[in-house]
């Protein structure tokens, strides 16, 4: 075998070297390989470790996400993308190329019926993870950076009206749904922030708390004097000794998860017929209110604890009638 191995190899230079060099590198490979026992590996056995080694790139990309501060709900997002991507091609991630992530992209989205926003979004946990290979020197150069950004359609997201939000404070049934819903509305915080919230982070002298947001990066937030006096009133009709701000009414008054704040909410919004209640749109709502009534947009990233000026005008929408009005002022 050790032999063969050597036959070939001098076979494949000897375009490339001359006859000394030649016998120089087979006199050099004989001697290296006198005490190396040679294993010819099945296609199967290779098949098996380049699947073995799939997934310790793929657990030490998520590693290296979770170390960096991501969310458990985008740690999950990241994994089931990439699964399900490396369950089309039955080969190494090393070797898969642009051509093939372009038609898994296509066929995605004709197979699912899904949007270009949910490709693109696909496309950059990809980019993410090819880049960081990249990065790895797991591969030379990542497949996916030929692949531009998916153009999609600008959707004018809905935001909640003064009367809309009226009528939610008075569609709850408690004070614990009304203090809720009173500090989405004047925080526009996360719902991961809000559940994370104990009693002994809010600071009612000064109307704040600190909250955790993406990446762990701590921010102050503040609420109004309204959202002031149902918390207070909630924690005083509290009569368990649990630490989070917000827990179920039933015993054993377990802290509320993020599924379940969105429940609630979305059950409060149905009971009032207004058309898509969720936490997040009270954060895109506070966001169109603030620039609205004049706040910098600087202020308003901060509020909300972006890290780029450009996420936080695509959450904020400037009422049009504003827009009107400024326009007569200083350029009609």
């Amino acid at each position: 075998m050790k032999t063969e191995v050597i036959s070939n190899i001098t076979r494949d230079m000897k375009d490339s070297l001359t006859d000394f060099q030649l016998n120089k590198l087979k006199e050099s490979l004989i001697v290296n390989f006198r005490n190396v026992e040679l294993i010819i590996k099945t296609d199967e056995i290779k098949h098996q470790e380049d699947l073995k080694e799939n997934n310790r790139m793929i657990n030490s990309f998520i590693s290296s996400k979770e170390i960096e501060g991501c969310s458990k709900r985008t740690i999950r997002y990241y994994t089931e993308i990439i699964h399900k991507f490396i369950k089309c091609f039955d080969k190494s991630i090393k070797n898969i190329n642009t051509e093939e992530i372009r038609n898994y992209l296509s066929e995605y989205k004709e197979n699912n019926s899904c949007s270009s926003i949910t490709i693109d979004n696909i496309r950059r946990v990809l980019s993410s993870f090819f880049s960081w290979l990249e990065d790895e020197d797991y591969i030379i150069k990542s497949p996916v950076r030929r692949i531009h950004k998916i153009k999609t359609a600008y959707m004018v997201k809905e935001t909640l009206t003064d009367e809309n939000l009226e009528k939610l404070r008075d569609e709850c049934r408690n004070i614990r749904d009304l203090s809720l819903i009173e500090l989405l509305i004047s925080t526009g915080m996360r719902v991961g922030e809000i559940v994370n919230l104990n009693i002994n982070d809010i600071n009612f002298e000064d109307r704040s708390c600190i909250v955790l947001g993406k990446g762990n990066k701590q921010r102050e937030v503040y609420f109004d004097a309204k959202t002031k006096i149902h918390l207070k009133e909630y924690l005083a009709k509290r009569n368990d000794n649990n630490e989070s701000l917000f827990v179920s009414l039933r015993k054993p008054h377990q802290r509320l998860s993020i599924s379940g704040v969105e429940l609630i909410v979305r059950n409060i919004g149905n009971n009032t017929n207004i058309n898509r209640v969720y936490p997040h749109k009270f954060r895109r709502t506070l966001a169109t209110m603030a620039i609205d009534r004049g706040m910098p947009i600087e202020q308003v990233q901060k509020l909300l604890g972006h890290v780029k000026i450009e996420t936080t005008m695509h959450y904020a929408m400037v009422n049009q009638n504003n827009v009107k009005i400024s326009h007569r002022k200083f350029i009609a």
